[in-house]
């Protein structure tokens, strides 16, 4: 089995070889027939987050090195354990990679994205940029339907992280007329396609990337704002008559945060999403006097992906740009994703 490996934190990745893996109990083999590259595969390839002021969340624990990084899978079924149910010799599917323990309260509640104990492929056990990845049971495989491996690859974190902030979005009170997505990389111009099938909203797309932005406005956004510009706020509140009832942060910036939540009209909410990292100041008073909500949104359960994968196999989703590369191409992905230089997705084809 080829698979390119993380062997040093902050170090290149490394082609490695060893034998293919055969499963057992539950298990469910697959070949990979593609994997997304994610910004969170360069927090883990560093091995922190950056909680600004000087301060780290150490990312090296729960995994041995070498590491085989990748958790937007997609493949075909070539080997079942002697107790798998459910799936076949030759089925094509997407794999629900952020998996639990199984044996926690969190668990289940269906939350198994945010066990304490996680056992997620890519994050903690072995994942996708490889020619084949052991799955632990056929419940987190999905049927993609018509969609090609390399899109349908993507629903397992850019689709579903979008999907599980729409959602959140979607459930408050109060009524919904704008919609400002903030940060069109590859989860934010998921949110872009998926947003029209979960909410009932104007979006409003921000960036930095004047290409992004014009990506944007082809993909359903009803205006756009350079997020960079010094009045940014300004321009999101006259656009929406004083600013709007919801924002999502798909970058995760002190600067991405400031803005969105200036845009916030009276009663707003902004869902956080991004990990790009740092810390930002807040008026606390602006809380209550403009009675603000502000929360937190982690990829999406088991049955949030059920949901989108529903979705996307009824055509309901616009597929994100898409740039294929061969496996070998990983690092080169990474640098390039690191650097901004990415409209959408790099999908890794073994």
């Amino acid at each position: 089995m080829d698979s390119y490996q993380l062997t040093g934190y902050g170090a290149p990745l490394e082609r490695l070889e060893a034998a293919r893996p055969e499963p057992s109990g539950d298990e469910v083999l697959l070949a990979v027939e593609a994997c997304g590259v994610c910004h969170s595969d360069l927090h883990l390839a560093d091995g922190y987050f950056d909680l600004g002021d000087a301060r780290r969340l150490d990312l090296s624990g729960g995994r041995e090195l070498p590491f085989t990084l990748g958790h937007e899978i997609s493949g075909v079924v070539v080997a079942c354990g002697p107790r798998a149910a459910g799936v076949a010799i030759g089925d094509r599917r997407v794999v629900y990679p952020w998996i639990g323990c199984g044996a926690c309260s969190t668990c289940d509640a269906g939350e198994e994205h945010v066990c304490a104990a996680p056992r997620a492929l890519g994050i903690t056990r072995a994942g996708g940029f490889a020619d084949h990845v052991l799955v632990p049971h056929a419940r987190y495989l999905f049927d993609p339907g018509p969609v090609a491996a390399a899109p349908a690859a993507t629903c397992a974190c850019s689709g579903l992280t979008a999907y599980g902030a729409l959602r959140k979005v979607a459930a408050r009170e109060a009524p919904t007329p704008h919609l400002l997505l903030v940060g069109l990389g590859g989860v934010g111009m998921a949110a872009l396609g998926l947003a029209p099938s979960v909410v009932t909203a104007d979006l409003i797309a921000a960036d930095v990337d004047a290409a992004k932005l014009d990506a944007a406005a082809g993909r359903g956004a009803a205006g756009t704002v350079d997020a960079a510009a010094a009045d940014a706020v300004k321009q999101v509140r006259r656009r929406t008559g004083g600013g709007v009832s919801a924002a999502i942060d798909f970058v995760g910036s002190p600067q991405s945060a400031e803005f969105a939540l200036g845009a916030l009209a009276p009663r707003g909410t902004l869902v956080v999403v991004g990990l790009f990292g740092g810390a930002f100041k807040l008026s606390v008073p602006l809380l209550p006097l403009k009675q603000l909500t502000i929360r937190g949104s982690y990829v999406g359960s088991l049955a949030e992906m059920a949901e989108l994968m529903t979705l996307v196999r009824g055509g309901a989703v616009a597929p994100l740009p898409i740039d294929e590369r061969p496996l070998a191409e990983a690092q080169a992905a990474l640098d390039d994703l690191r650097a901004g230089a990415v409209l959408g997705r790099v999908v890794l084809r073994p």
